[in-house]
């Protein structure tokens, strides 16, 4: 029998703890039936925010006891059920097991080109049967007291193994330092460095934003959008009910869910490997593959991108779901693109601004004055310190149009932010700091404030001193790395980089919350310590991991906790989870990494190339980032009288106060215009929503933009029932059925052989060749140098 999925008219329970049949003892199989009447609570009035809120559902005429916002409504159930299983002797053991499978999978193929990438959605998408084939086929017995199997599989154990799984599943960033300081500075410090390092950078994060998560949890506004679509495939899968607004008809959620991620799946391989022009669909480069200005403005791999499509939903998602993130944001992200990347960039390029004609429009690595890639060891002493004479007998180190304009961008988001904070946020930030999780105007906060008060362990809240606990550790860990280790870094260094995260983690936090997308503090922490510790490589890496990624992380974690907080899984399980998820995926990541560099030879050099494919290309970018700001320094790239400042025709610096006039100009607007669109306008999105431009081009952006037009302004607009029905199911489908595929087609078709499979036939045919044999996929430049000579400033000068 097939799930009911409908309105929901049902009268209040008494009280949230007294059910009269568990929601957990009804949850079956992935079919399930209509909840009992006492389940449900019905009609108490959310009141509007008193400040503008642009997620907000200012049309609705009545409101069910659920979420003021329709996109938590179409995927969050609004009941539960405390007695349901959480901390299970299976959660624990499948969540830890994932825990090392996919750090240790992702690590291993980080340093390998091309890489593969196992995301969290799959662990949630296996561990789903692991969990019943367990519920069913382990004995029923008690081990000390502890049950092997405690029955049917819930859905708040498979939540617990998910975030187990997600939470160290990318390669840790502190895993880069060390990378890189075997490699390029010769130093190979021991195991406990290593794994205090990675502690350190991982767990600050986590402790930071678990002190935040009154601000950026428990509010309603705070949506934080790609839970959303985690949500929904929980529900799809356990066949939980739905809250939601209007008739619903058509196939089931899980049904459209199958279909809709077999279809994913059997589609990648035809952009992913059959036919991959249609991944690049550069067409009109086919046409003129020779014509560089046709190339740098049509093409996708070192072009601006006016060719507008992609069939392949890696590319369309690369910079996010498009289901995921509401229209007004997206407005912005594509506002910002058309604006810096279709208009200032082919500006600054053909008018030959920085000399930017010399490179391709848009590269990601630096260049020297005879237009080749730059040669860093021509101006490092074999100490890998600076020497300022042999980058004047060498050359400046030049940007592409794109790439300049990014750091420029970078500059303007981080004091965008600040004064947008300080403009739009100080209301909500002053109304949550003195308003408890009951007394906030949400059915999820209101459910999830009841717990303190049932006497289960695991439901009493976390004590604000455990993070701080987990905080102060951690920081003796990273006291006793620069301390114990000659890393060049200093304490007041890293309480500066420490406080540059905190100062931003909320404002972050809150515009990520609602607009799905993050400001980065990578490009801004760079800076700072190129001037504040000029020379010292290694202590610039270790500065901007420690800013950056401990902002980072804490988004990570408290996108987690909100993901918790609509799942209504106990606090206590949380935290310790994601401590000790976070703990075994770090040191199961540097247990792969020195493995790695101990067994395999020529690791992370050209040699590898035509080996085994480890070339460490990512480690590379994070080493030329060191060199340029930890060596060079941004002295010689920013200030006043270098190549990147004012005399050159664009100075970069002045985007700093660009980022910070903008949100005042239009918060001034909108008290002239209260009710106009200029509410929707948000520069720090604009600046930040296109800062992963390189590598990413248009081809990451338009159809997205298109895609996410189509789905949460046309199909939201004029067919509601139905997108709030299908659109996060139809999301975490193609998120899941690409992932999917894009492994079997990686470990069937491409890592056998060391990808020589169809070497002389499909991968040699036209579809797979068109588009790089184009100016496009070559980096044309538009202008070459002649042989002996240079461009940019005369010898001397720089």
């Amino acid at each position: 029998m097939s799930a009911v999925v409908e309105e929901d008219h049902r009268p209040q329970a008494s009280s949230i703890a007294s059910f009269q049949l568990s929601a957990y003892e009804r949850e079956k199989s992935i079919h399930s039936q209509r909840f009992d009447d006492a389940e449900s609570l019905t009609s108490r009035q959310t009141p509007a925010p008193d400040f503008f809120d642009p997620n907000y559902d200012t049309e609705i005429t009545w409101l069910e006891d659920d979420s003021p916002y329709p996109e938590v409504r179409s995927a969050v159930a609004n009941y539960d059920d405390p007695s349901m299983p959480v901390a299970t002797l299976r959660a624990w053991t499948l969540g830890i097991l994932w825990a090392m499978i996919l750090p240790g999978i992702n690590e291993f193929y980080y340093f390998r080109y091309p890489s593969l990438m196992v995301t969290g959605i799959v662990a949630q998408l296996v561990s789903f049967p692991m969990g019943r084939l367990w519920a069913r086929w382990m004995p029923n017995v008690r081990v000390l007291g502890i049950s092997l199997n405690p029955g049917l599989f819930t859905i708040k154990e498979h939540v617990l193994i998910t975030v187990m799984a997600g939470v160290g599943a990318q390669s840790a960033y502190a895993t880069e330092i060390i990378a890189v300081q075997r490699v390029w500075y010769h130093q190979n410090f021991n195991f406990a460095y290593q794994w205090m390092l990675v502690m350190s950078t991982q767990l600050i994060g986590f402790s930071v934003g678990g002190l935040a998560r009154r601000l950026l949890v428990s509010p309603a506004s705070m949506i934080w959008p790609n839970t959303l679509v985690v949500c929904a495939l929980f529900n799809t899968l356990h066949s939980q009910s739905y809250a939601g607004i209007g008739s619903h008809s058509g196939l089931t959620r899980e049904r459209f869910f199958t279909y809709a991620f077999l279809a994913a799946a059997t589609w990648y391989i035809v952009p992913g490997y059959l036919f991959q022009a249609l991944s690049v669909f550069t067409w009109a480069c086919w046409i003129a593959p020779h014509n560089v200005k046709v190339n740098a403005l049509f093409g996708y791999h070192s072009g601006m991108g006016f060719s507008l499509l992609s069939f392949d939903w890696n590319q369309i998602a690369f910079i996010g779901s498009p289901l995921a993130t509401p229209w007004w944001a997206e407005a912005n992200v594509i506002a910002g693109f058309l604006m810096f990347y279709w208009f200032l960039a082919p500006l600054v390029y053909f008018t030959n601004v920085w000399y930017s004609q010399y490179m391709p429009i848009s590269a990601l690595g630096p260049f020297d004055n005879t237009g080749r890639p730059y040669n860093l060891t021509r101006i490092l002493n074999p100490d890998s310190t600076f020497n300022l004479q042999a980058y004047k007998d060498y050359s400046p180190l030049f940007l592409s149009s794109t790439f300049a304009i990014s750091y420029g961008l970078a500059f303007a988001s981080i004091t965008a932010t600040i004064v947008h904070a300080i403009l739009y946020f100080r209301k909500p930030i002053s109304v949550h700091l003195h308003r408890s999780l009951g007394e906030q105007p949400d059915i999820h906060a209101r459910l999830m404030s009841q717990y303190p008060q049932v006497t289960v362990p695991l439901w009493v809240a976390v004590p604000e001193w455990w993070y701080a606990g987990i905080l102060a550790v951690t920081f003796c860990f990273a006291c006793l790395c620069i301390k114990l280790f000659p890393t060049q870094m200093t304490i007041w260094a890293l309480f500066v980089a420490l406080l540059i995260a905190c100062v931003y983690l909320v404002p972050v936090g809150m515009i990520q919350a609602i607009t799905n997308r993050q400001v980065g503090l990578n490009v801004v922490t760079e800076l700072i310590v190129g001037y504040m510790l000029p020379g010292r490589p290694v202590a610039m890496m270790m500065f901007k991991t420690w800013g950056y990624i401990t902002m980072s992380q804490a988004m990570i974690f408290t996108s987690d906790f909100k993901l918790g907080h609509y799942m209504k899984v106990p606090p206590r399980p949380m935290f310790w989870g994601q401590i000790v998820a976070t703990v075994v995926a770090g040191t199961v990541q540097l247990g792969v990494e020195n493995w790695m560099f101990s067994n395999i030879p020529h690791i992370c050099t050209p040699l590898q190339k035509d080996m085994s494919g480890f070339t460490c290309p990512n480690t590379e970018v994070f080493a030329t980032a060191s060199i340029v700001f930890g060596v060079v320094g941004p002295t010689l790239q920013f200030s006043k009288n270098q190549l990147y400042y004012w005399g050159y025709g664009l100075a970069l610096l002045f985007f700093f106060i660009i980022g910070a006039a903008c949100p005042v100009i239009v918060w001034l607007l909108t008290k002239r215009y209260p009710s106009s669109w200029l509410n929707y306008v948000n520069f720090p999105l604009m600046f930040t929503g296109v800062g992963l431009i390189p590598p990413a081009s248009a081809v990451n952006y338009v159809p997205w933009a298109i895609i996410g037009f189509l789905s949460q302004y046309v199909i939201r607009r004029r067919h509601f029932p139905f997108w709030a029905k299908y659109n996060y199911v139809l999301s975490a489908a193609l998120d899941a059925g690409t992932a999917v595929a894009t492994i079997l087609v990686y470990f069937i078709l491409q890592y056998p052989r060391n990808g020589m499979i169809g070497h002389d036939t499909v991968q040699k045919w036209w579809g797979n060749t068109v588009f790089k044999n184009t100016a496009d996929w070559h980096a044309t430049p538009l202008r070459v140098v002649p042989e002996g000579e240079y461009f940019g400033p005369d010898a001397g000068t720089w």
